[in-house]
């Protein structure tokens, strides 16, 4: 895994790469089962309904996942390496999420897929194949959180995020 200087270092110490563990040379010696654990993908979900809840507009990228919310107070979570997406509140009120979470693997029922063109955000439901263009949604921002995921991850490991149904 690629680490850039500027990001924040994965131990969870809360400096910068470059002022941490860069130094050292020991980040994967540093992260422990505790902040593994703390930094649960239900908790970054918790995390981003509060910020809708105060329709702030707000991009984050945590693992290849990236998390964004609106003025609207509506967020989501999308996963890079698919292209899946799911709504995680409307209107600043939290949405009930289907995930299950453990030490090896995470499910989710993502509910769309998502696309940005022209500048646009699009999503395509996976119910009834409808595709919408989702307004007030920071697409510069979430364009450069990709970069960022791309710039940290092979082509490999995104491909191995998705386990087929015959592996689960």
């Amino acid at each position: 895994m690629k680490i850039s200087r500027n990001h924040p270092c994965p131990c969870g110490s809360g400096k910068k790469y470059k002022h941490c563990c860069l130094l050292t040379g020991q980040v994967f010696e540093k992260i422990s089962q505790s902040a593994r654990i703390k930094q649960s993908l239900m908790s970054q979900i918790k995390k981003i309904q509060e910020i809708a809840a105060d329709k702030k507009q707000v991009v984050y990228d945590f693992g290849v996942f990236i998390f964004f919310s609106n003025k609207d107070g509506d967020a989501w979570v999308l996963e890079v390496a698919e292209m899946d997406g799911l709504q995680v509140a409307a209107g600043g009120d939290p949405l009930d999420i289907e995930l299950e979470e453990n030490r090896e693997t995470i499910e989710i029922n993502w509910s769309h897929t998502w696309v940005i063109r022209n500048k646009s955000f699009f999503l395509t439901s996976y119910q009834d194949k409808k595709e919408t263009e989702l307004l007030n949604t920071p697409t510069q921002q979430i364009n450069a959180a990709m970069r960022r995921v791309h710039k940290l991850y092979t082509v490999e490991m995104l491909g191995g995020v998705h386990l087929s149904d015959d592996r689960l």
